[in-house]
């Protein structure tokens, strides 16, 4: 089984989290599990309350990379049973 892949990519300010925020919670309705590649040109904060990586974790994304020049950073839901 192949695993489905999306991209969204545009210009600074052009939406794209806007849209990934609404794209994902379809997507986990649908069944699928999803995670997210956040691209981070002048490095990032962990975790930093309303940036893209915490929009995503919020819009329902099991898991979210971020990645910039030198620094790299995993975030991974954990279920509690």
């Amino acid at each position: 089984m192949s695993v489905p892949i999306l991209s969204f990519v545009g210009r600074s300010n052009s939406g794209k989290t806007t849209l990934i925020e609404r794209v994902i919670p379809e997507l986990v309705r649908a069944g699928y599990k999803v995670a997210t590649v956040k691209h981070a040109g002048h490095g990032f904060d962990l975790d930093t309350e309303g940036k893209d990586s915490w929009r995503h974790k919020q819009a329902g994304a099991s898991s979210v990379v971020i990645i910039s020049k030198s620094s790299l950073a995993m975030f991974v839901m954990c279920r509690t049973i």
